[in-house]
C-alpha cells in the first residue's frame, strides 16, 4: 500500500477547519479565500480516500475518520512547532517568533510592552491576538500561544499564571452627571443608572456582574457594547454609566470627557495576569517576554492613577 500524498499545507487548513468547525473562520485566520480552504481540504480528502467533514444544514462536522485524522493532524503540527522551539532556543535571543494573546481591555498597554521588548530585540517576530476571555480561554485550550495576557484566570486549567500589575475597575460618568462631584456615592445609588456593559464572555463584564451580586445587587437597566471604546463613548454622549478599567481611561480622564466617581465599594480591584499552559515547553523569546513583563511592566507602564471627580 502506498504512503497517502498529503502535505503540511493541507494538514495546517484542515487543523484550522476543524478547529473553527467553519471554512468562513478558518479562511479568515488563515488569510486565505474560502475556495482555496475547500480545495486543500478536498485534495486531502482524496488523498486519505474517506470524507473528512460531513454537513448537517449549515454546520460542518467531523466524520469518524475526520476525528482521526485530527488527532494526527494536531500531533504531527505540535512536533513541528516544539522543533522550531528548539531551533529558535538553538539561534539565542537574536530571531525567534513570538504568539501573544491579550483581552481586549489590555489592548491599551500591551503595545507599548509590545514596543519596548521589540526595541531590546529587533528581529523577534510578534503576532498579537486580541480578544475577548471565552476566545482567550480556547486560545489556552487549544494551545494556540505562547502566552495570554488577562484578568481573573479559569479555575479548571492547569496554568502556570502570575500577576503582574493591578487593574481596578471603576465607575466612569460624563462630568455633567449629577452623580459627578459628589462623595461616598453608595453603591445602592448605582442601581437607579443605566449601565452600558460589555457583550458576553468579557471578563469585564462577569466580574462587574459577580460584583453586583456578591453585594445582593443587580443591574436594572443595561445596554450592551461590543467594546470599552463603544462604552466609553456612549457614556460620553450621557447614555448612561460605565464599570471599565483604569487602563483603558488614560486619554479621557486627562482630556476631561470622562470622570471617575467616588462610589463606595469602588473599584473592583483585579489583577492582570500573564499565563500559559502548564507543562507548555516556552521558547527563548516566551521565556524572555515573560520576565520582561514581570520585571520591568511597572516602569514600561507607569499605569494612570486613581482619581475621582
Amino acid at each position: 500500500m502506498l504512503p497517502m500524498n498529503l502535505t503540511l499545507r493541507q494538514l495546517r487548513i484542515f487543523d484550522a477547519v476543524a478547529r473553527n468547525q467553519s471554512f468562513t473562520r478558518a479562511s479568515e485566520q488563515l488569510h486565505l479565500t474560502q475556495p482555496a480552504v475547500s480545495m486543500q481540504v478536498k485534495q486531502l480528502e482524496e488523498a486519505v480516500g474517506l470524507p473528512l467533514f460531513e454537513q448537517v444544514g449549515k454546520q460542518i462536522y467531523l466524520t469518524e475518520a475526520g476525528e482521526e485524522m485530527q488527532r494526527y493532524a494536531s500531533a504531527v503540527l505540535s512536533i513541528l512547532e516544539e522543533a522550531d522551539q528548539v531551533f529558535d532556543e538553538m539561534k539565542g535571543m537574536e530571531r525567534g517568533r513570538l504568539r501573544i494573546a491579550v483581552a481586549s481591555t489590555a489592548n491599551y498597554f500591551v503595545p507599548r510592552l509590545l514596543a519596548a521588548f521589540c526595541q531590546r530585540y529587533p528581529r523577534v517576530k510578534v503576532s498579537l491576538d486580541v480578544t475577548n476571555r471565552e476566545r482567550l480561554l480556547e486560545a489556552l485550550s487549544d494551545n494556540e500561544t505562547d502566552l495570554v495576557i488577562m484578568g481573573k484566570p479559569p479555575q479548571k486549567m492547569d496554568l502556570v499564571a502570575e500577576i503582574f500589575m493591578d487593574n481596578p475597575l471603576v465607575a466612569i460618568a460624563p462630568p455633567s452627571h449629577p452623580l459627578a462631584g459628589e462623595k461616598n456615592i453608595p453603591l445602592q445609588r448605582l442601581q437607579e443608572e443605566t449601565f452600558l456593559i460589555r457583550e458576553k464572555g468579557s471578563g469585564t463584564r462577569s466580574a462587574t456582574e459577580r460584583f453586583f451580586v456578591e453585594h445582593g445587587l443587580s443591574l436594572s437597566s443595561t445596554m450592551e457594547m461590543s467594546s470599552s471604546e463603544a462604552i466609553k463613548q456612549g457614556v460620553e454622549a450621557g447614555l448612561g454609566l460605565g464599570l471599565l478599567s483604569l487602563h483603558t481611561l488614560e486619554m479621557e480622564l486627562a482630556l476631561k470627557r470622562l470622570v471617575v466617581l467616588d462610589v463606595s465599594g469602588l473599584p473592583i480591584m483585579r489583577n492582570w495576569y500573564i499565563m500559559h499552559r502548564s507543562g507548555k515547553r516556552l521558547s527563548a523569546v516566551a521565556q524572555q517576554f515573560k520576565r520582561f513583563v514581570l520585571q520591568e511592566s511597572a516602569e514600561v507602564l507607569k499605569p494612570p492613577k486613581l482619581k475621582r471627580a
